[in-house]
């Protein structure tokens, strides 16, 4: 493409997000950023927000109840000092994290929270890969066309995919938080339910700071520690953050070379292979055992298209060495069929709905087709009282789903699948109410 077309364009584009983070880094406190971004539970392990609720919470709702702190704190921060100096931080480093720190009863209110109502994956794909989304991602990706094939050809990562993510995670920078790193994992840390992984997260904060690479007040990102476009927690921010654009700094909130070779970066080390897709879409044979559709059963794409799985135009599969089906709304709903690249995106935010939405938006983005089997939208998502009930009856009828915690994980679905064997029902391992109600009427 022509390039003098692209560097004008590539300049603004880093410019305004400079501007942003400048402007954010002498506010005091930041200016409230518009929550727009819906997001699927994530792992601890993610870059992304952990395992808590779907709130995205601006700095004037964390400012609101933050005038009083909690008997002990300063305390707490005293004694943290010393095990932050037993790690190799300077004096210089702890004065500018903690003078001026501040408790910040949201945050552990929003760690705390459980929302009752889940989401079905179609109503999380409706709310992220919109149409506007498609649009903008694709005049992100001629924007940064420099900085995407650079991150492209040292990672092998394309560049779709890289944009997808930034789109999903931040709304492509429009919404990557203002809460203050630094307060917010301290206030974990301190108070909330997760001490040992925020007291981890914080060092590794700390560590940043003592680095160079972003100033404190500059440092922003989610309540639960998350930071900068494509909101990578403070550990993962030490593996993988990349400087790409030579200056020294792994800039992941203004310098959007930093933002997209990081993420490239953490997608590679995370097992993605190159000239493979995530998945595709497929059709599922008359007969099919929708029991094997799970991610343990791996194998070659040719084996699943002897089988009968097929594209949904005909098409030859994609050539993946390790593919499972995947059946992500039950056996009513649409079939993928996954390779290592979806685990890869897995490994950033640890949800089905969310890897999908990454790929997805990612073949959108790349002229592709949207989801052509219908999604069972009559099929009402589980309440998380609905799921306890659901995990309590399998577990007394001897189909071991572990504690019941009202959260839809591998051993609950495989608890389901044996029930539905023994019912001689479909065994797609997906939770409805008419399961529910089948369990509890048993005697």
């Amino acid at each position: 493409m022509n390039t003098i077309v692209v560097l004008p364009l590539r300049r603004r584009l880093r410019a305004a997000l400079l501007a942003v983070a400048a402007l954010t880094a002498c506010a005091s406190p930041p200016a409230p950023t518009p929550a727009t971004l819906p997001r699927p539970a994530a792992s601890s392990a993610s870059p992304g927000t952990s395992s808590s609720p779907d709130v995205a919470a601006s700095a004037s709702a964390v400012a609101a109840g933050d005038a009083v702190q909690p008997q002990g704190f300063a305390d707490w921060i005293a004694r943290f000092r010393g095990t932050a100096r037993a790690a190799g931080i300077d004096e210089a480093t702890l004065r500018i994290a903690f003078d001026d720190v501040r408790y910040l009863p949201r945050v552990v209110d929003l760690d705390r929270a459980q929302p009752e109502f889940t989401r079905t994956v179609w109503a999380y794909l409706d709310a992220v890969v919109t149409p506007r989304r498609v649009d903008t991602g694709r005049a992100r990706l001629l924007q940064l066309h420099e900085e995407a094939v650079a991150a492209t050809t040292r990672y092998g990562v394309p560049a779709s995919i890289l944009v997808a993510v930034w789109g999903i995670e931040s709304d492509f920078g429009n919404n990557f938080g203002d809460i203050p790193t630094i307060d917010a994992l301290a206030t974990l840390a301190f108070e909330g339910r997760r001490e040992t992984w925020a007291r981890g997260q914080l060092i590794d904060a700390l560590k940043i700071l003592k680095s160079g690479d972003i100033a404190r007040a500059a440092m922003i990102g989610s309540w639960a520690g998350a930071m900068g476009q494509t909101q990578f927690l403070p550990s993962a921010y030490l593996a993988y953050a990349v400087d790409a654009d030579g200056d020294g700094r792994r800039d992941i909130w203004g310098s959007m070379a930093d933002v997209l070779a990081s993420t490239a970066n953490f997608l590679a080390r995370s097992g993605w292979r190159a000239g493979e897709p995530w998945g595709t879409e497929v059709r599922l044979p008359a007969g099919f055992d929708v029991g094997r559709a799970d991610e343990a059963i791996r194998q070659a794409s040719a084996r699943w298209a002897h089988e009968g799985v097929q594209a949904p135009d005909g098409a030859a599969l994609p050539e993946l060495a390790e593919s499972s089906i995947l059946l992500p709304a039950g056996a009513r709903g649409p079939a993928f069929l996954v390779g290592p690249n979806f685990r890869a995106i897995r490994r950033y935010n640890n949800s089905v709905s969310y890897a999908l939405a990454v790929g997805l938006l990612a073949q959108r983005l790349e002229g592709g087709a949207d989801v052509q089997a219908a999604w069972p939208r009559d099929l009402p998502a589980l309440t998380r009282s609905q799921l306890l009930e659901l995990q309590d009856a399998l577990n007394t009828h001897g189909f071991a789903s572990g504690k019941p915690d009202g959260l839809l994980g591998p051993a609950t679905r495989d608890a389901l699948r044996r029930f539905q064997r023994s019912a001689g029902l479909p065994a797609d391992g997906y939770p409805t109410l008419e399961l529910l109600e089948r369990l509890k009427s048993v005697p």
